[in-house]
């Protein structure tokens, strides 16, 4: 089903993990001079990436992008979390939830696909907080603040089987598989 489809992206950490959520090796393939809007819509964002994506490959293909919702923050980065993570880091965005006593947050993962004809967006979520420091070496970005709820490990502390068997992005894989199948 998957393997007719180009998943584009920069960070093999994804395609693997995805890959092992679907248990089929996906096609990884960046494309160069995609540019990424900065919005708060996480749709938006997948939709903007997927027609580009499209555009310059002239293929079916696959994108996916992640946000983080601080309840806090009133949302905040929600999609812009890759900028959060690149200006003020995981330990920067640590420091500014401290003087906040709501540490929940949202998990969002949106794959949005090109068949040539239409883009189709399928979103998941976990419910979570954010724990008070760095922990964990496993998972790549902020899996390392964030615990899902009815765990005390973030992601970053759990084998990636567990987290791929309970994470945002597998639950947006469910939901673009339902999506192919109608």
């Amino acid at each position: 089903m998957f393997s007719q489809f180009k998943f584009v992206t920069g960070n093999p950490n994804k395609a693997r993990e995805a890959g092992d959520i679907l248990g089929v090796p996906l096609e990884q393939v960046e494309v160069e001079d995609m540019f990424e809007i900065q919005t708060r819509d996480i749709e938006e964002l997948v939709s903007h990436k997927c027609q580009q994506a499209y555009d310059s490959l002239k293929c079916p293909v696959l994108v996916e992008d992640s946000a983080l919702l601080f309840k806090a923050w009133n949302g905040l980065p929600g999609a812009l979390i890759k900028w959060f993570e690149c200006t003020v880091g995981c330990e920067g965005m640590l420091k500014m939830l401290q003087t906040f006593e709501d540490r929940s947050a949202t998990a969002v993962c949106c794959f949005a696909l090109h068949d040539g004809k239409n883009i189709r967006i399928a979103r998941g979520e976990v419910e979570g907080t954010i724990a008070n420091e760095i922990r964990g070496a496993n998972g790549f970005g902020w899996d390392v603040f964030f615990i899902p709820d009815g765990y005390e490990n973030t992601f970053a502390e759990m084998p990636s089987e567990e987290k791929n068997a309970i994470s945002h992005r597998k639950k947006a894989l469910e939901n673009l598989k339902i999506l192919l199948q109608t």
